[in-house]
């Protein structure tokens, strides 16, 4: 009667501890779909945020950040091979997804900037002023640092060429050192740098040790973050050159907008 008893007390328990994983279960995936549009929004939030810090419009935009990216802010989807803008839905575009999809991206024969793979296509960013003239233009950018990509942006002026700042997001780097590169002392080394020579060559560098007065193609490395400072220089040396925004912005220059 013992053992009977001791049976289905075991059995009872495990009939229970299913029970209870099954209802976790349901409850996880229910609160994971539940919660996946506001993971959405935060992360369009933190985007346009970021493209607005890019192009000198956060400060202006204050706690507004969606209403001035409205008003400022046009995406257009380009094809990187050719440079021209093409059709394409810029709200659902994942560069990182496309870029594990073979049918949709390529290898670099230069992978300066240890992406693996490249996206066939790129979002770029145009943005106004208050009398609806462009302004600025902010290219996405990634590249690896000393742990992982990073990711960020970079807003030039319509010469595409000078610098109006460049940030980044989602870092694995490490405190103090390549996550420096989020400290506005840093960012604020940026504007007015350029990123090309008058011969149209790629100058921009990151300077150890501190760039010189005077230098518009040299910006202070990080302290103590070498091979950050380093994937920062490469991931705009990539991003800049042929296999990266270089069609873009040979033919934006030469009207490809108009």
């Amino acid at each position: 009667m013992s053992d009977t008893k001791k049976t289905e007390t075991v059995g009872g328990t495990l009939i229970f501890v299913l029970i209870i994983c099954l209802v976790c279960a349901a409850l996880v995936s229910i609160s994971a779909v539940g919660l996946k549009p506001l993971q959405q929004a935060n992360k369009l939030l933190d985007k346009q945020t970021k493209i607005l810090e890019a192009s000198g419009l956060l400060e202006k935009a204050g706690t507004d950040i969606v209403g001035t990216y409205d008003k400022f802010v046009e995406a257009k989807m380009i094809d990187l091979d050719s440079g021209a803008i093409i059709a394409g839905n810029t709200d659902i575009f994942d560069e990182r997804a496309d870029a594990r999809d073979e049918s949709k991206s390529i290898k670099p024969s230069n992978d300066i900037a240890g992406i693996n793979r490249r996206a066939n296509h790129a979002v770029i960013y145009l943005v106004k002023n208050d009398q609806g003239q462009l302004d600025t233009i902010v290219l996405p950018i990634l590249g690896l640092g000393l742990w992982d990509l990073m990711y960020g942006f970079i807003g030039l002026a319509p010469d595409l060429n000078t610098v109006r700042s460049v940030v980044y997001s989602d870092l694995k780097e490490t405190p103090g050192l390549g996550a420096e590169v989020l400290n506005p002392r840093w960012k604020a080394l940026w504007p007015g740098k350029k990123m090309f020579t008058e011969q149209g060559d790629i100058a921009i560098k990151i300077v150890k040790g501190g760039a010189k007065k005077g230098d518009v193609h040299g910006v202070d490395a990080l302290s103590g973050a070498t091979l950050t400072s380093n994937g920062v220089e490469r991931t705009l040396h990539f991003w800049l050159g042929d296999e990266g925004y270089g069609p873009f912005i040979a033919k934006f220059r030469n009207g490809g907008l108009n």
